[in-house]
């Protein structure tokens, strides 16, 4: 038999959901009917899948020893640098400022060096992450930046954090102002576009068109264009809405791709451009809470901005 004890990072979740990350090993199906058996408990009583979970309950687990992985220290996280440039910190959060070239999340060709294993190993060397005092918690990142972008990732260091944090990003109580470096110059000074956007999972890349087709979906994307040279423009791109490589196929579909992007772009206007990734940095957060943001309340209003984009000075 083994018992979990309810932490504060660990309350408010549904007992399956809570299981399935404690008990990594433990088939969903084993789960269930384990549950029905009372094979496990909460309390010393019976309980259901849906039973929630609160700071000082007892999970009692009368299950084989083997569906328990043994923490032994030897951590994945630890093997990516502990360096991080980090815009902002306190508490609850970490705004980091993730360079172009550099992994959010580990796939098939890179498994160990990551935002997401530099932030863990940061904070398990400052002693505000430890795997063996957590049942089912783990720091966690809570947007996505394209590898070849670069821009303000957002990190909760607590479950709280975390759940507040993306439910503003599901309510759109965040907003982000990206800096991009265009070929050419936008037909003007400022606008608001709009158009429909279809994804193609298999080629991983989105096609942009100027009227609705079934499936495609509605992108907006307001422009500001800061200063041009004639060959190169630099805009502020305020988001309306949040899709796939909006920003990417969005200016090349009228003309004025990304300098630097071999996806969406021109190989041939590329070709010596000095570039080595695509000219788009999510430069600016801003939070803007119009529901209760709990224990975030402190932050609203609040704007944090890199202070150094490094394309911003070539035009």
């Amino acid at each position: 038999m083994r018992s979990f004890i309810i932490t504060e990072n660990d309350a408010g979740q549904r007992l399956d959901k809570f299981l399935s990350k404690a008990v990594k090993k433990l088939p969903p199906s084993l789960l269930y009917k384990y549950i029905r058996t009372k094979r496990i408990k909460v309390g010393g009583k019976r309980c259901a899948i849906s039973t929630r979970l609160c700071e000082g309950d007892r999970v009692d687990l009368y299950i084989n020893d083997e569906f328990f992985e043994e923490k032994s220290g030897a951590y994945p996280f630890l093997s990516a640098p502990a360096a991080l440039d980090i815009l902002y910190e306190d508490e609850n959060i970490l705004l980091l400022d993730k360079k172009p070239g550099l992994l959010v999340h580990e796939d098939d060709r890179e498994k160990n060096d990551t935002l997401v294993a530099r932030m863990l190993h940061y904070l398990y060397q400052k002693g505000e992450y430890d795997p063996t005092h957590e049942n089912s918690f783990v720091p966690s990142l809570c947007n996505r930046i394209d590898r070849n972008t670069g821009g303000i990732v957002m990190a909760a260091k607590n479950a709280a954090t975390l759940r507040v944090l993306n439910q503003k990003i599901k309510d759109r109580e965040l907003q982000k102002r990206y800096l991009c470096i265009v070929n050419g110059v936008p037909p003007k000074k400022e606008d608001t576009l709009t158009a429909y956007l279809e994804k193609d999972t298999n080629k991983k890349q989105v096609f942009i068109k100027d009227r609705r087709t079934p499936g495609a979906k509605t992108i907006r994307t307001r422009y500001t264009v800061l200063k041009t040279n004639g060959r190169y423009s630099l805009l502020e791109i305020d988001l309306l809405t949040g899709r796939t490589h909006q920003i990417r196929a969005h200016m090349a579909h009228i003309g004025c791709p990304l300098a630097g992007d071999g996806k969406y772009g021109s190989n041939a206007l590329n070709r010596g451009s000095g570039f080595r990734y695509q000219a788009l940095y999510s430069y600016q957060l801003t939070f803007r809470f119009t529901t209760d943001a709990a224990h975030l309340g402190y932050l609203n209003g609040r704007t944090f901005t890199v202070p150094k984009v490094w394309f911003a000075d070539m035009v």
